[in-house]
């Protein structure tokens, strides 16, 4: 085995970081979600099946190109339709790897050590695959259980997400439940999670590779939480604009402070501008600038309140 020194291994963990900001930089804060729902399949005159999933992931990814800094499939879309569905999940993230486009499934998995190498084994190792650039993790086993799976993704220049503060409603009393016991006790789940994801981003320069996720939707419990997002130097991949609601006040409101490391996603809001390539890309475009004016002046207005 060939031993690495302390400046590549600080290079391997820092690989994903740096990938995903110069991508934001370039493309701005938009991820666009591809998420192949049975409604959209059928608005947009395919066969809800496998095949149809892989169509319009492809032509989404066609529209997300050169336009969004990542784009993030979701799993069950896929996995509804077995083993064909998964052949047409591998496929699409070819093609977004040919493609240079930065890739994020997103399948919260989670578990104990067992089940957390094999997950490894699926989406993070050369010849993986489902081999992406980043997957969504939950922590409900203990954040800290996802140590050995986060290691593997940075040893590979991979990322994660961490589920913090999710944007459905039903996750605020568990997410802003005090811990009885542990090192954070006294303090709210999300804070648990956010301070262990935090960690792994210590004495990276730039942004880290490890994430988290916070909703945009979550403006009126935010303080609740405990968690300041303005302090975390990870990514943070927020879902909730568009059809959940959330805007541009929102994205002000939740993200003050923050300096370029939000990540929006948006995946029906741009849908339902398809099939239309040409329509499909004007949409990505203008969903791209108005999160970036947000969240620009979400950072201005941060740091005038300093």
């Amino acid at each position: 085995m060939t031993t690495l020194s302390s400046e590549e291994l600080q290079a391997q963990r820092s690989d994903f970081g740096l990938r995903l900001s110069n991508s934001m930089a370039k493309y701005g804060p938009l991820c666009v979600g591809i998420d192949p729902h049975r409604k959209l399949l059928t608005d947009w005159g395919y066969n809800v099946d496998a095949e149809g999933a892989e169509l319009f992931s492809m032509r989404m990814l066609q529209a997300a190109n050169g336009r969004a800094a990542a784009v993030k499939f979701q799993t069950p879309m896929f996995e509804r339709y077995g083993a064909k569905g998964f052949e047409a999940l591998e496929r699409v993230l070819y093609a977004a790897r040919q493609m240079g486009v930065i890739t994020i499934v997103d399948c919260l998995r989670g578990g104990l050590s067992t089940t957390i190498s094999a997950i490894a084994d699926a989406y993070f190792k050369p010849g993986a695959p489902l081999l992406a650039d980043a997957i969504t993790l939950l922590p409900y086993y203990g954040a800290r259980s996802l140590n050995g799976l986060i290691t593997e993704a940075l040893e590979n220049g991979r990322g994660v997400f961490i589920a913090s503060l999710t944007s459905n409603p039903e996750g605020m009393s568990l997410q802003t439940a005090l811990r009885q016991s542990g090192d954070y006790k006294g303090r709210t789940v999300a804070y648990g999670i956010a301070s262990t994801a935090q960690k792994h981003n210590v004495d990276i320069e730039g942004m880290g590779s490890v994430g988290l996720i916070i909703g945009a939707t979550i403006g009126q419990w935010m303080q609740d939480s405990g968690v300041d997002p303005s302090k975390f130097t990870g990514p943070i991949l927020s879902p909730g604009y568009g059809w959940q609601g959330a805007e541009a006040k929102d994205l002000k409101t939740v993200f003050r402070g923050t300096r370029g490391n939000v990540l929006v996603t948006v995946s029906r809001f741009i849908a339902s501008h398809g099939p239309d390539i040409a329509a499909l890309s004007q949409a990505t475009e203008s969903i791209a600038l108005d999160i970036r004016q947000a969240l620009m002046e979400a950072t201005v207005e941060g740091s005038e309140n300093q």
